[in-house]
């Protein structure tokens, strides 16, 4: 089940929401801003609606403390079909009511009961089925499929009609219930992992447990589409059910395998990788009856290379506690500092992690997206430290979230994690480190922020360059300044002056006031999209070090940046044509 949402509309609900989870820990809570207290919440929010058809949109368990009729009212214009629809309860405010509205298909009734008894009452449960036989049909447990969904209607109308039952297969959840089962029964309740099964005998419902366990070697084609291929002939061979597999299998050094990904994610279900010491044999076989346990039975097997094999559990198995899964690295970027202006994308990577790795200011920037998350914490001069830790949790199949801010890729820490990741390679160590899925979240940039604060001052031709001789020396520094001026480019200095480089800045302004006019514009933009928000325009030869700190962006204008008045203040842009003069 996917992390549920608590919304909580005002402070006095606090205490039921906490309540709640207690018993799922997972649960991310939400608080209407100004009337509950962000310390008390997960993740704080200023429109109701939006974020109800938000987390409703993300297949999300949503439990409202609130009116069951706002939360309908408010998911209304999302409701389609009720076999996609999420588990949705509505709570009363003082925790005396638990009501399940939305979700039967997929466990709202089992998570009513759950919460209801954290808090101590009994829920509004108004399914038939479910009240009578103290189960639903419909909705099995997680670990089982349902195969042929459109017969149960008919097939649940005659039990309630007074038709007996009996099983077939073992399913404790079925055994445990009240439904009326008899040895002569009418009706059948199949459990197994075939594929070719009477499904047209009438008063038939057929589940398919997650009780098989597929596992692969490296020896299993690398190419997505002949994997598949090679797969579907393998179940069809065994006469095996696909939604019996629990999840694929293979080895840690092979997590990054594209065959095993593709089969997993046809399949959907997770692919989970073992660590083998050298006592266990790296084969197909060993893999897959690691994952279905001691009391499995091999029923499978590809001869040959052996590159696959199919293990028998006697229960569904709980993939999730098994081995580990694909190492995950993201690099974010935050963008300036304001919520507004993260990504999406960003945001999402962030919430997805289960660590965070980074420059203590920028963790503390989105620590109001924290929920579960682990904290690493470190120095702002330790980049390669840094993306070595990184690399190190995601090794372990962890997902981690390398924090940013403003755009990763623009001096920043993507290209940290690219060397190390490099020198790694090229000296053949940390071989785990191939296999990490690693992509990059990109954020507005503090160089775009600024420009857009005072109008368009990058709209032609521009360059970023630091003004840090900590990583390059200050005579390609000057070098670069020097071609810019000459080129006449828009240019936008990071890291400007630090607490031990005073000096840089003022000889960089020199440096270009012997090609630039002195009253060319320059924008001096300070913690933009934060508290203390400061932005000034100075002309070049009014520029002054004593102003500007590591948190100000130092934008120098070209010659043809222009400034101008408005009703609104004043703008400054850069044209998008330049003359033949002006080219030179």
């Amino acid at each position: 089940m996917n992390d549920p949402a608590i919304f909580v509309l005002g402070q006095h609900s606090i205490l039921v929401a906490q309540n709640i989870k207690a018993v799922l820990p997972h649960a991310i809570l939400y608080g209407l801003r100004d009337r509950t207290q962000s310390a008390d919440v997960d993740v704080s929010f200023e429109n109701f609606g939006d974020a109800l058809r938000t987390v409703f949109a993300e297949n999300r368990p949503v439990i409202g403390i609130c009116a069951s009729g706002i939360l309908i009212r408010t998911l209304a214009p999302l409701l389609t079909s009720k076999w996609q629809e999420p588990p949705v309860l509505a709570i009363a405010e003082d925790g005396s009511a638990v009501v399940p509205l939305l979700g039967g298909l997929h466990g709202v009734n089992d998570l009513a009961r759950q919460i209801a008894t954290a808090l101590n009452i009994a829920p509004a449960i108004t399914t038939t089925g479910d009240i009578r036989f103290r189960t639903a049909l419909l909705s099995p447990p997680v670990g089982y499929t349902l195969a042929n969904p459109e017969d149960a209607k008919t097939f649940i109308s005659d039990l309630l009609a007074g038709a007996t039952v009996k099983l077939e297969g073992n399913a404790p959840w079925l055994t445990a219930s009240q439904l009326p089962f008899a040895a002569e029964a009418r009706l059948t309740l199949k459990v197994t992992e075939q594929a070719n099964t009477p499904t047209l005998v009438p008063g038939t419902l057929i589940y398919h447990p997650q009780t098989l366990a597929l596992g692969f070697t490296q020896a299993l084609t690398q190419d997505p589409a002949a994997a598949i291929a090679f797969v579907q002939q393998l179940f069809s061979s065994a006469n095996l059910a696909p939604a019996s597999i629990a999840g694929v299998f293979g080895q840690t050094h092979y997590a990054g395998h594209p065959g095993i990904h593709a089969i997993a994610q046809a399949l959907g279900v997770p692919a989970r990788f073992f660590k083998l010491d050298s006592k266990t044999p790296e084969t197909a076989t060993a893999l897959a009856q690691r994952a279905a346990g001691t009391a499995s039975q091999l029923i499978a097997i590809e001869s040959g290379a052996e590159c696959s094999a199919i293990a028998l559990a006697p229960l569904p198995i709980d993939v999730h506690n098994l081995g580990q899964a694909q190492g995950q690295l993201v690099v974010v970027g935050t963008g300036p500092g304001s919520a507004d202006w993260m990504s999406p994308e960003v945001k999402h990577s962030l919430q997805a992690a289960t660590d965070w790795v980074g420059y203590s200011t920028y963790l503390n920037l989105v620590e109001p997206l924290r929920t579960h998350q682990q904290r690493h914490d470190s120095d702002n001069r330790e980049e390669l430290d840094r993306a070595r830790l990184a690399l190190n949790l995601a090794a372990e199949g962890r997902s981690v979230a390398v924090v940013s801010s403003g755009d990763p890729g623009i001096f920043a820490m993507a290209a940290a994690v690219f060397e190390a990741l490099e020198d790694a390679f090229a000296q053949n160590l940390n071989p785990d480190w191939h296999q990490i899925k690693i992509q990059v979240a990109p954020g507005i940039s503090a160089l775009q922020a600024a420009a857009a604060r005072v109008g368009a001052p990058i709209g032609h031709d521009f360059c970023v360059i630091s003004l840090s001789d900590i990583l390059k020396p200050w005579s390609t520094v000057e070098r670069r300044l020097k071609a810019a001026a000459e080129a006449d480019f828009v240019i936008a200095l990071y890291n400007p002056v630090s607490k031990h480089r005073t000096q840089q800045l003022a000889i960089a302004r020199d440096l270009l006031l012997q090609t630039r006019s002195p009253e060319t514009l320059v924008i001096l933009a300070r913690n933009v999209g934060r508290a203390g928000e400061e932005i000034v325009v100075r002309s070049l030869s009014q520029l002054s070090p004593e102003e500007v700190d590591m948190r100000t962006l130092v934008l120098i204008g070209s010659s043809k940046t222009r400034r101008f008045a408005s009703l609104y203040g004043h703008w400054i842009y850069t044209p998008r044509h330049y003359d033949e003069e002006a080219l030179g």
